[in-house]
């Protein structure tokens, strides 16, 4: 299928490591004893039976240092299917990695000896906030920025990052086919594409420069994991692509890479099976080198797109941030901006973080949390990572939702392959470095591409509040409460449908409604303000700005507890009061207006629920009892008004 070739970048940034294997910890890997030289001629026996190809992948790792892989294997006739599978599944990290496995052990022994000496990976580095804007949001600086986002909107490609599987929120699918909110039942997945359609729509029919927008869309890639491919295909095409053509998405997987089981960089084998190596992910800066690699960025450039957009799987909010940010970057000629949320002094986010070296090299990169307290201490502030007159850090908090100038990032990946900066984070068994506590691979992240440009390239960041950009949901319940209890923010499915109905709630106030104030809500442990459950569709309103000349001081929602679903880019609602629950949907070419209408009807309950409930309601502690909704369903063109 052309809208689902799976470009594959087989273990490609992790350096993949490749094969580790049957090594036995405490053995002497450079005795020339009887034993060893039995091995050795036990190899040189199975040569015999291997082809070319596979002999030759033999050479590779034995030329740099995995004989180890070898020394337990079989004399011809045992095992031999086994041994070819092992050699194809290191030929595949061979060829997935830039420079091969060899390489790949050459960076893993260069950061395993950095890691374990103490190296301070930013000694000479001084540093200072960056160029950027904070936004907000419903200003009128904000409203310019989202015409001037839209007016390049048709000219964007999107990618979303979902390579991870639901483990760690409790949920045995896939991230993306998780409900954003049980009012409408909507995935991730389905928000996001509809949120990319009701950009598309709008685009389509203005600007000349963006006939792009008509002739293929504004276009969506995934990148998935060998874990996620099949069943985002899978939700994808049970679906009809959520109203998306086939061609305007495409799935780039993401392969995994192998394990390391000490400083001398000896790759790592299953101990279940002698024949597989042990892999693990690379890291989601895969991203880059799969879109440089599949020719996506090539095809788009060619299509007269401008921007790519990355965003993450489970964060609802993206969407209603994306204009206003893309204006940014047009305004400031950013060729990287980092989207990003207000940060307090020593939260656990990376910061967004203008670094100066000695030598006169400068970078504007994200910086861990972990890493900007010392960092500070050492150069510019004794007191470290704290909070400005304003109670916030100066430093911008980084949460991966980035916008890129696609020539510019076609041509810097043209030249890198698309490699991003790695790293290691081994477990040492003591203090003598010398051991690990289980296997370790090399790692790379998507917000550390900044850090392979000049330092004349344009970057920055912009920032707009939590409430309206940032809602990811990523922490199981009992993870949810541990924080709850620390006064952070728990990132939970409870948190994240609340913090989605409130989000649209405060936009409509903004906009000059009068909404009922939220009260307190407590389910699986936590407690999160809970107002009117308002889920406003993406095909109603892309921009504050189109929002509020829909939807304003008309609207009175007059308990915490009413529910309203608006659906369909033709609704406008001039006065209507409500207390319960209110469905209103429109297909595209019904222009529905909404005068002096008043709905009271016994609404929605929102029940908490055991750990007895089906796995979706378990995850967010409450069920919606729906006793009463009035539904408007306009079906078919046409003007109608209501009531």
């Amino acid at each position: 299928r052309a809208s689902t070739d799976s470009w594959t970048l087989p273990a490609h940034r992790a350096r993949v490591m490749g094969l580790t294997s049957c090594f036995r910890p405490g053995r002497d890997m450079s005795d020339d004893t009887p034993t060893k030289k039995r091995k050795t001629s036990t190899l040189a026996a199975n040569r015999d039976i291997l082809n070319a190809d596979e002999n030759a992948m033999i050479d590779k790792l034995v030329e740099c240092g995995q004989d180890h892989l070898f020394t337990n294997w079989p004399a011809p006739g045992t095992d031999d299917d086994d041994k070819r599978r092992f050699l194809a599944q290191a030929a595949v990290c061979d060829a997935g990695y830039p420079g091969g496995i060899a390489q790949y052990v050459a960076n893993a022994k260069k950061l395993l000896q950095e890691s374990k000496d103490g190296v301070n990976p930013f000694e000479g580095w001084t540093p200072a906030v960056p160029d950027g804007i904070v936004v907000e949001y419903a200003s009128k600086e904000h409203v310019e920025l989202e015409a001037e986002g839209m007016r390049e909107v048709g000219s964007a490609c999107f990618v979303l990052v979902a390579g991870g599987l639901g483990e760690r929120l409790g949920y045995s699918g896939i991230k993306v086919e998780l409900p954003c909110e049980r009012a409408t039942d909507a995935c991730y997945l389905q928000l996001y594409i509809q949120s990319i359609l009701a950009l598309q729509q709008r685009s389509a029919g203005e600007m000349p420069a963006h006939r792009s927008a008509k002739d293929v869309g504004v276009p969506l890639a995934i990148m998935t994991s060998d874990d996620t491919h099949a069943k985002t295909l899978d939700l994808l095409e049970r679906n009809d692509y959520f109203g998306a053509k086939k061609e305007q998405v495409h799935l780039v997987k993401q392969e995994k890479v192998p394990c390391l089981v000490n400083n001398d960089a000896h790759l790592a084998v299953k101990d279940a099976d002698p024949y597989a190596l042990q892999t693990k992910p690379h890291g989601h800066g895969d991203v880059h080198a799969l879109l440089h690699t599949s020719g996506l960025l090539s095809k788009w450039s060619a299509a007269g797109k401008k921007w790519v957009v990355f965003f993450q799987d489970t964060n609802s909010l993206v969407f209603r941030v994306v204009p206003g940010a893309l204006g940014v970057s047009k305004q400031k000629g950013f060729v990287f901006n980092s989207l990003c949320v207000p940060r307090k002094a020593k939260e656990a986010i990376g910061a967004i973080t203008e670094l100066t070296h000695t030598d006169g090299r400068k970078m504007t990169v994200n910086v861990e949390y972990n890493q900007l307290d010392p960092l500070l201490r050492a150069t510019i502030n004794k007191d470290g990572d704290v909070n400005n007159d304003k109670g916030a850090s100066p430093f911008p908090g980084n949460i991966n939702q980035l916008i890129v100038s696609l020539e510019e990032y076609k041509t810097q990946l043209a030249k890198t392959g698309g490699q991003i900066e790695e790293f290691v984070n081994p477990k040492y068994k003591d203090a003598s470095k010398t051991a690990f506590k289980s296997p370790t691979r090399l790692e790379c992240m998507m917000q550390d591409y900044p850090k392979s440009l000049d330092a004349s390239a344009c970057v920055g960041f912009t920032v707009f509040d939590n409430w309206v950009g940032y809602s990811p949901v990523k922490n199981s319940p009992a993870d949810g409460v541990g924080k709850f209890k620390g006064g952070n923010p728990t990132h939970t499915a409870t948190s994240g449908e609340m913090e989605f109905y409130g989000c649209a709630s405060k936009v409509l106030e903004l906009a000059g409604a009068e909404m009922a104030a939220p009260i307190d809500f407590a389910a699986n442990d936590i407690v999160v303000p809970s107002g009117p459950k308002v889920v406003l569709h993406p095909s109603f309103a892309c921009t504050f700005e189109e929002l509020k000349g829909k939807c304003g001081k008309g609207l009175k929602v007059t308990s915490a507890s009413s529910a309203l679903v608006v659906e369909g880019a033709g609704v406008k609602i001039e006065s209507l009061t409500l207390d319960g629950a209110l469905v209103i949907k429109a297909c595209p070419g019904a222009f529905v207006t909404v005068k002096n209408l008043k709905v009271k009807n016994k609404g929605w309950r929102f029940e908490t629920c055991g750990t007895d409930a089906p796995e979706i309601d378990r995850l967010r502690g409450f069920v919606i009892e729906k006793d009463e909704t009035e539904e408007l369903v306009f079906d078919q063109p046409g003007a109608y008004t209501v009531p």
